[in-house]
């Protein structure tokens, strides 16, 4: 008897039924069949199942001699399924890798629940992902498993069959079958649902649900539609003939309504000479099931009274009415934000007209994000060293709890904002500012940077397309002509900045500020940090921070977490913080041990949290390079990064740790030692000597007294880099590992107080 019954209903999909099959069968976990139905399809299909099920004993190809539909389809392999637990996947979607271990673990986890529903994604031919809206209903928070007056919430998802696994025994014992006609899922999905003694959810996106060009059978025109008034009678008898459901009749009710508007409202639905009779029939349906006195909200209370009234002529003048509408709103709304844009810049050049405020500075970063990176650790600094000047941070209103209290707050695009930019003397951020800032005389802009260059920037990306998509290079160099100040880490940075900013600003080599935490820092504030992420004492934390990648339409992760931790053991933690533009997140099916950090606001942080680095062309790897912890580099892909970004040298043959060159070559790294052995640790001595010459922990110190204080030769001198006391990764998490060279018991750090560096006197958790 297999774990799984994965049932796959044919017809007509013969371009993507490859993929379907392949995603279930190339699942990590293999315990299951799949029970291919051929609904009679004119095309292929019949023939790629055939095929499969010569190839893999686990496939069952069924041929229906006629075409029955979907349900019916349905139905067939359902009479076949052995499994302890039945999934169906329509044949033009996929499961995602390791789903059904995902599924496994989560059934075994919560005692075997009636049903289990997991997340999906529609996949567009385009190649975006988007995850379903509702995925909150799906937490995993609370008690598990649960009957559906707990959480009733789920009802709010889509209700289709293909997002639950179903216990086989559950199944048999409440009868449920698939109904012929469209909206198959319906009369199944409810009863389900509602019958079910215990359900469980799993946070995870399981399917991928395509999204064709010229979408489903339920997008087409056809009389067909109608069929959704069967569907409903069939959900309300199912109840009538349990009484112990009348509570669900409002919800039902309500959701029936909104299903009928939907269907009616749907352009190309239904033909021209059925729609009156739609609504006829909704009407009927209204009138029949309605409960009265059930709750819904004013709109929803309008839409229902319109579906009661049933009259067509009626539903049409008011849709009419809404298109006019909407067709009006669209041209004002644009002109009044015409209007208000024209207004915020006539404010602005007024503004420009009045005198420069010289105790005032603007600080931003990465568009409007929060409080931090380089212009975060100036801005602690500012309020250090030079308590005169009254600071400003430049956030979108969601990242303004990042902002301190001391520091004021501006949303981009008001009028504040345009008032500080105009008149404040000193203007800090890591990107450009709005190309329509004009630079006053008088007026000094930092450019801090946000990291030490590996892949090409500014104009050497020229000749990468891929890379520039399109990027203005004049506009780039009219905002680096804005620029007084860059910052650079090291002389590698300085000679690309140079060459790929060109301009007259003056070069500041003194490390980059957001670094100075790693010499502040305490073992008790790593401590406090693992704690706050979940990271068991003495458990190895590995952080897996990925880049981009220009070559790709859509990021993916590279790695396999649970088949990482599973090879390693258990005392292995992963932290993974993807790139912003990455799809659904890692979901951790590994008893704790997936973290993801990709929303956490300080990636300072997350490096102090780890143990090691694990990541790819990413320029975080010279920032973790000043704690001297171990770092290895994961460059699978390094031809097609190289050709369509480019890096300024071989890693390779200057890398700051380890190198694998797949995923199996990275678990023989950790299972080996050599992660933290002693050539790992040459490489990243040598490393370090070129790269953190200059990041002693007094960064952001020495760019204020030299832009702000005016200091040119008192400023702070260089810590060289042997007597310098990054603070250590977890004590517990590193013993001697044969081979490796024995660990260097750093000195206790000196008193936060001592060291006149990065936010001095202000909070080690605010620069955090």
């Amino acid at each position: 008897m297999p774990r799984f019954s994965v049932i796959v209903p044919v017809y007509k999909v013969q371009a993507y039924l490859h993929e379907c099959l392949e995603s279930v069968l190339e699942q990590s976990f293999p315990d299951l069949e799949l029970i291919a139905v051929d609904d009679c399809s004119p095309d292929a299909c019949g023939a790629i199942i055939d095929e499969f099920a010569a190839r893999d004993a686990r496939v069952l190809a069924v041929h229906l001699p006629e075409n029955v539909g979907l349900g019916r389809a349905r139905n067939a392999g359902l009479e076949r399924a052995t499994g302890d637990y039945l999934i169906f996947l329509d044949s033009d979607d996929t499961l995602t890798p390791h789903a059904l271990r995902a599924i496994a673990d989560r059934l075994k986890g919560t005692g075997e629940p009636d049903v289990l529903v997991y997340d999906y994604a529609r996949t567009y031919w385009s190649g975006e992902v988007v995850r379903n809206q509702v995925s909150a209903q799906l937490s995993e928070e609370g008690p598990a498993p649960f009957r559906l007056d707990e959480r009733p919430g789920l009802l709010r998802l889509l209700m289709v069959v293909w997002n639950k696994a179903y216990r086989r025994e559950f199944v048999e014992r409440a009868g449920l079958t698939f109904p012929p006609g469209y909206y198959e899922d319906t009369p199944w999905t409810y009863p389900a649902l509602m019958s079910a003694g215990t359900i469980a959810t799993l946070d995870r996106v399981c399917v991928h649900y395509r999204q064709r060009r010229h979408g489903s059978i339920l997008g087409t025109s056809s009389r067909r539609h109608l069929d959704v008034f069967e569907q409903y009678d069939r959900v309300f008898a199912h109840v009538d003939a349990h009484p112990e459901l009348d509570r669900w009749r409002p919800v039902l009710f309500r959701r029936m309504v909104d299903h009928f508007g939907t269907v009616f409202a749907k352009r190309g639905r239904l033909p021209r000479a059925a729609r009156a009779e739609f609504l006829r029939k909704a009407r009927e349906h209204y009138r029949r099931y309605r409960v009265p006195g059930a709750p819904a909200d004013p709109r929803t209370r309008l839409r229902h009274a319109l579906v009661g009234l049933g009259t067509h002529r009626t539903y049409r003048l008011l849709s009419f009415l809404s298109r006019v509408r909407k067709r009006a709103v669209r041209p004002a709304a644009g002109l009044l934000r015409a209007v208000r844009g024209a207004a915020l810049q006539f404010h602005y050049r007024v503004q420009l007209r009045l005198p420069l405020r010289a105790d005032r500075a603007v600080f931003s970063s990465y568009w409007g994000r929060g409080h931090g990176c380089n212009p975060g650790a100036l801005e602690s600094a500012f309020r250090s060293f030079a308590p005169h000047i009254r600071t400003a941070w430049v956030a979108d209103l969601e990242h303004h709890h990042t902002v301190p209290a001391a520091t004021g707050r501006l949303r981009p695009g008001t009028a504040a904002y345009w008032t500080a930019l105009a008149r404040s003397k000193y203007l800090v951020n890591n990107v450009n500012f709005d190309r329509r800032l004009v630079k006053r005389p008088g007026q000094i802009m930092i450019q801090t940077q946000h990291g030490t260059p590996l892949k090409r920037m500014g104009l050497d990306l020229q000749d990468r397309p891929a890379a520039a998509r399109g990027t203005d290079f004049a506009e780039l160099l009219r905002g680096a002509d804005k620029w007084d100040y860059c910052l650079s880490a090291n002389r590698h940075s300085t000679l690309v900045w140079e060459r790929a900013f060109p301009s007259s600003y003056t070069t500041l080599e003194y490390g980059l500020p957001r670094n100075d935490v790693f010499q502040r820092a305490t073992s008790a504030d790593v401590d406090r940090l693992r704690e706050s992420l979940g990271v068991p004492a003495g458990a190895i934390a590995v952080l897996y921070a990925p880049t981009f990648r220009d070559y790709r339409r859509t990021q993916r992760h590279v790695l396999d977490p649970e088949r990482v931790l599973r090879r390693l053991g258990p005392r292995y933690v992963l932290l993974t913080r993807a790139h912003h533009t990455y799809g659904a997140p890692l979901t951790d099916t590994a008893g704790g041990r997936i973290v993801d950090v990709s929303g956490h606001p300080s990636v300072e942080s997350l490096c102090l949290a780890s143990d090691v680095l694990v990541t790819d062309y990413s320029s975080l790897m010279f920032d973790y390079a000043v704690l001297d912890r171990p770092i290895v580099v994961l460059a699978d892909d390094r031809e097609a990064y190289e050709a369509a970004r480019g890096t300024y040298f071989d890693l390779r043959a200057f890398p700051p740790g380890a190198v694998a060159h797949s995923e199996d070559e990275l678990i023989d790294i950790f299972a080996s030692g050599h992660w933290r052995g002693s050539r790992s640790t040459r490489l990243r001595a040598a490393f370090r000597e070129r790269f953190c010459p200059y990041d002693d922990g007094r960064a952001a110190e020495r760019v204020v007294r030299r832009v702000v204080l005016g200091e040119t030769a008192a400023l702070p001198p260089f810590v060289p880099l042997a007597e310098r006391r990054p603070v250590p990764p977890a004590a517990a998490a590193l013993p001697r590992v044969p081979g490796s060279a024995p660990p260097v018991k750093a000195p206790a750090p000196a008193p936060l107080g001592s060291i006149p560096a990065q936010g001095a006197g202000v909070p080690l958790a605010e620069t955090l």
